[in-house]
């Protein structure tokens, strides 16, 4: 694994923040690669703990903050105000208004998919909707799938949206917190679902008529997944997984397996106590790879573009923890860390824009948008 150096411009990255966006990107540092010079150019800012950026077709954006706002990021860089039409949110801890996604047939319909902490009876739970975009709002919203039960915890809502290639869209979650339910088939706690863009439930999800079994579970066992992504030569799904005191995994989780949280890890209780490794009970699938110490990953992409054919194939990862982007080589099922690009800000999202450059979301109260471009 290479660790790249990073070179600040006199623009540094905590910048002050304001209510409007620049008008213009502003460079704000320079990475050494292994693609060569990259350079930071900050988008926007002033962005209350964004969390999510999906592109439009006409060459702007939608972006979610995590207190609840959907904002559009135009074509010349402006944010506008918060779209009115989103659903209510739980914006506690690390819950709120999650991820953001098109519609694989958006140029027809104009639906848009969110992901939020959904509030009710008992506490929160991750769900899941959508409604059509009609200019500054979203129109006729309606839940496709809840998380059940709800918790009171604040914590491990995971939230991904990542529309397969064969239509159907796949959400993450986490297990609240809760630990042993995540090995409960009898209820959405630490999985990853599978339904069609409608809600209704593909009948060759793994589970489908199992008693005391959720239709909608694709794979179980999981902590707190807030990475995700298919693979766009092979068309698996992999995620990232936030692992508790060491032991974040990489996996491509195949349906019905169980993924083995709180049974087995490769980190540790945060109070010390030791978790068996995933290796001493090989009923569990075992991760692609783990990290300790963590990276805490949140977001991610696998890039396919021309602006940095070096990375072409890679998983482009965000690093909360280690503040940075964390890119991963996956060649014939096997993942190893290639570099590590340090930004100096949680950075909570990654995405592919559809000019080949990589846009970043910095986890803050004050946070921003940084794109990612060939330097000089």
């Amino acid at each position: 694994m290479r660790r790249v150096a990073l070179l600040l411009s006199s623009a540094v990255l905590g910048c002050t923040a304001f209510t409007a966006v620049a008008t213009s990107a502003q460079p704000i540092a320079t990475v050494e690669t292994d693609a060569g010079s990259v350079a930071i150019e900050e988008i926007a800012t002033g962005l209350d703990h964004p969390w999510a950026i999906a592109f439009l077709p006409d060459g702007g954006a939608l972006v979610t903050e995590r207190a609840g706002q959907l904002r559009r990021l135009d074509a010349d860089g402006e944010l506008t105000e918060p779209l009115e039409g989103v659903p209510e949110v739980y914006a506690r801890g690390q819950g709120g208004l999650l991820d953001v996604a098109l519609d694989p047939d958006f140029a027809d319909n104009s639906r848009v998919y969110l992901s939020f902490a959904e509030p009710g009876d008992n506490g929160a739970s991750t769900a899941v909707g959508r409604g059509r975009l009609a200019g500054d709002r979203v129109d006729d919203f309606e839940v496709l799938f809840r998380q059940e039960p709800k918790h009171s915890s604040s914590r491990h809502f995971g939230g991904r949206i990542a529309f397969a290639p064969d239509g159907t869209l796949f959400l993450t979650t986490g297990e609240r917190g809760q630990l042993d339910p995540a090995q409960d088939l009898g209820d959405h706690v630490g999985t990853i679902v599978r339904i069609h863009p409608d809600g209704s439930i593909p009948q060759d999800n793994p589970f489908v008529d199992q008693a005391d079994a959720r239709d909608e579970i694709w794979s179980y066992g999981h902590r707190n997944v807030e990475a995700a992504a298919f693979h766009p030569e092979t068309n698996e799904l992999w995620v990232a997984e936030m692992g508790p005191y060491g032991g974040d995994e990489l996996n491509q989780p195949a349906g019905g397996r169980n993924y083995g949280w709180p049974v087995v890890s490769w980190g540790r209780h945060y109070n010390g106590t030791d978790i068996p490794d995933p290796p001493t009970q090989p009923e569990f699938a075992d991760a692609a790879m783990h990290w300790t110490p963590v990276i805490s990953p949140s977001g991610m992409t696998f890039y396919t573009g021309a602006q940095f054919p070096e990375w072409r194939g890679s998983a482009l990862i965000g690093s909360l923890s280690d503040q940075a982007m964390v890119r991963v080589e996956i060649e014939d099922g096997t993942a190893r860390e290639a570099e590590r690009l340090p930004l100096n800000q949680r950075i909570r999202e990654v995405a592919q824009a559809p000019d080949d450059t990589i846009y970043v979301l910095t986890d803050a109260d004050d946070g921003s948008i940084w794109r990612l471009a060939p330097g000089d």
